[in-house]
């Protein structure tokens, strides 16, 4: 079992989630310690942005780390800790809330869904999102 930056490298399939938590630094944030649940991206989800969105975005690494921090939630919270939570909302290392929905699914915010659940790594868990959530404005 890896930490989750190396599952996520592992899996392939989250290039550009790796790129951005290098540009902003927080690699060896998510290396540490933890636990941490991060709701990651896919490539697809990245894809689903305006075009030019990512490049921006790894040229502003304030907004950038911003949405980064929004895609995690300190401690361990496993699909069946998340269904539990329905209509209720997590507080994320950003500092601000995700809504979380059960109904039809697991959603973050209404309208990101969580694809893959608990991938489980040494250092917390990875849930899978279709679609990179924004945090408030």
């Amino acid at each position: 079992m890896h930490d989750i930056i190396d599952t996520a490298v592992a899996a392939g399939s989250f290039k550009t989630l790796a790129a951005a938590l290098t540009a902003a630094g927080l690699v060896d944030t998510l290396k540490g310690a933890g636990p941490f649940t991060v709701f990651a991206p896919s490539d697809d989800a990245f894809a689903k942005l305006p075009a030019g969105t990512v490049d921006a975005l790894l040229k502003d690494i304030p907004k950038l780390t911003a949405i980064l921090t929004y895609h995690v939630v300190a401690g361990k919270v496993m699909a069946a800790d998340v269904m539990k939570m329905d209509g209720k909302a997590a507080k994320t290392v950003n500092g601000a809330e995700v809504k979380i929905s059960t109904t039809g699914g697991v959603k973050l915010n209404g309208s990101v869904n969580v694809v893959k659940t608990d991938i489980d790594c040494t250092n917390g868990v990875i849930h899978v999102v279709d679609a990179v959530v924004m945090p408030p404005a």
